[in-house]
Formats: structure tokens, C-alpha cells, sequence
């Protein structure tokens, strides 16, 4: 599924971006983990092992709404 370039609110038109994920003061493109959270005692969160994607993200130009897309597969 390809996203749409013409917001599904108010038809304006969506621009590609990304929600950035920052640690430690690096900053890393967001990405979307398959299944629900579990806790991990060492990093927060539980990621290992879990499919993950990149995550772009789409903003109305005239009404600020977001879309996201996970398409591409974190390697």
C-alpha cells in the first residue's frame, strides 16, 4: 500500500517526514516493533528478537494531521 499524498481529513496536501527517537543526544529515525511492549529491566524496553520498521511520517500541509507508514524492515 503506497500512502496517499491528499489528507483523508481535509484534502490538503501531506508531506513525507519522520517523528525522530533521540538517546543520549543521537537522534534516530522512529520505528514501529510487532507485538505488545514488555518490559526489559536493562533497556526499558524489550526489542530483541521482535520485527521492526522504520516508520515515515505524513503531515497535512493545511490541517497538521499525521499519518504513519511502517514499510521498510529494520535490518
Amino acid at each position: 500500500m503506497e500512502p496517499t499524498t491528499v489528507c483523508p481529513k481535509c484534502n490538503g496536501k501531506l508531506v513525507e517526514g519522520f517523528i525522530p527517537d533521540s538517546n543520549s543526544g543521537m537522534v534516530f529515525v522512529n520505528t514501529w516493533v510487532e507485538g505488545p511492549p514488555e518490559k526489559s529491566f536493562i533497556r526499558g524496553t524489550k526489542i530483541e528478537g521482535k520485527r521492526r520498521f522504520y516508520a515515515s511520517t505524513y503531515r497535512c500541509e493545511k490541517c497538521g494531521y499525521l499519518e504513519s507508514y511502517a514499510r521498510d524492515e529494520v535490518e
